[in-house]
């Protein structure tokens, strides 16, 4: 059985990509069968593919620009990385491939302003208007120790949408894309605290997806 996670938000520049290759490199690596389906037209995540080495956990990529198309035999895992601008009628047709949906928002008055926005509309979907499909907000390049991420979580909590994990904003998630990797390709030494932002947002779509 497969597991299916959209990454999306209208919103451009809020880490969608981020997201989706190191979620998909977290699955590769707890040893599940992994694919990665690419929505946008700019083919960020087919390209993080194309770098990635050999040696690292396998990943399957999916071409989704003009259709979806038929899965891996035995896929367990799929995460679907959706473009920006994207429609509320195409993420309805994502959604149906789909188990559930993870939204991922910046610290910034016009993310939250947006991403506020495009979560009303999500909420006017049936399968997630029934509660049969989760949506999970990621509190996304965090700076702890600034107001505006601290406003950011306040906003969320006003909503009704309390953030499922909160990624700080880290230099080495750009260092690893370059060569294809994600924070869980690596040595837990040099990706720690990286790897414990995760760890709330991974249990958060077990639970989910259950």
């Amino acid at each position: 059985m497969t597991t299916s996670i959209l990454v999306t938000n209208t919103k451009g520049g809020c880490g969608k990509t981020t997201i989706a290759t190191n979620l998909a490199a977290a699955f590769a690596n707890a040893g599940f069968a992994t694919g990665l389906a690419d929505v946008d037209r700019q083919k960020s995540s087919l390209g993080w593919l194309a770098v990635r080495p050999a040696t690292a956990a396998p990943i399957s990529g999916l071409d989704w620009r003009k259709a979806t198309t038929g899965l891996p035999d035995k896929l367990q895992r799929l995460v679907i990385d959706a473009p920006a601008g994207v429609r509320l009628g195409h993420v309805e047709d994502l959604l149906k491939s789909a188990d559930l949906v993870i939204v991922p928002v910046l610290a910034s008055v016009f993310d939250e302003r947006s991403t506020a926005r495009f979560l009303a509309k999500l909420d006017t979907i049936k399968p997630i208007a029934k509660g049969k499909k989760a949506v999970l907000v990621v509190a996304n390049r965090q700076r702890p120790r600034q107001r505006a991420s601290q406003r950011l979580l306040d906003a969320l909590a006003e909503a009704g949408f309390a953030p499922a994990a909160q990624l700080t904003d880290r230099a080495l998630y750009t260092e690893l894309a370059v060569d294809g990797l994600g924070l869980f390709d690596v040595p837990p030494g040099r990706a720690a605290a990286g790897r414990a932002d995760w760890l709330p947002l991974l249990r958060a779509i077990e639970v989910a997806s259950r």
